[in-house]
Formats: structure tokens, C-alpha cells, sequence
């Protein structure tokens, strides 16, 4: 449930962010329209890079280099 709320917030502050650095007023259809397109944009970028974050992690070495490997 602490999950499910930490993404949403984070989703709902983005979305706030969104509208503040564009300057947009949601009193019309053309603004909501942009601030949509905007924020669909947003969420694209956050996937694609989640995406190739988690296959960075993936491909990364874990495990402790082992003794006998340094030496020889």
C-alpha cells in the first residue's frame, strides 16, 4: 500500500511540476490538451529510461571479486 501511494504522489507531484514549468492554465480544452500531451511524454521518457536502467542493473557484476582471481 506505502508503494502504491510513494507512485502516485511521485506521479501527482510530476504532474504538478509539469504544469508550473510550462506555465499552463487548466481552464481550457487546448491547455489540457498540451498539459496531456506533455505528461504522456513524461511518463514514455520515465519507462523507456526505468527500461534501460533496469538493464544496466541487470548486466552489472554483483558478486565479489575472488581472491584467487587477483592473483594470477
Amino acid at each position: 500500500m506505502k508503494v502504491l501511494m510513494f507512485v502516485l504522489m511521485f506521479l501527482l507531484i510530476g504532474g504538478f511540476f509539469i504544469i508550473s514549468n510550462e506555465n499552463i492554465k487548466m481552464n481550457n480544452a487546448e491547455n489540457l490538451e498540451l498539459f496531456i500531451d506533455l505528461y504522456s511524454e513524461w511518463i514514455n521518457r520515465l519507462i523507456s529510461n526505468s527500461g534501460s536502467l533496469s538493464g544496466y542493473v541487470v548486466k552489472m557484476e554483483w558478486l565479489p571479486q575472488n581472491e584467487n582471481d587477483s592473483e594470477g
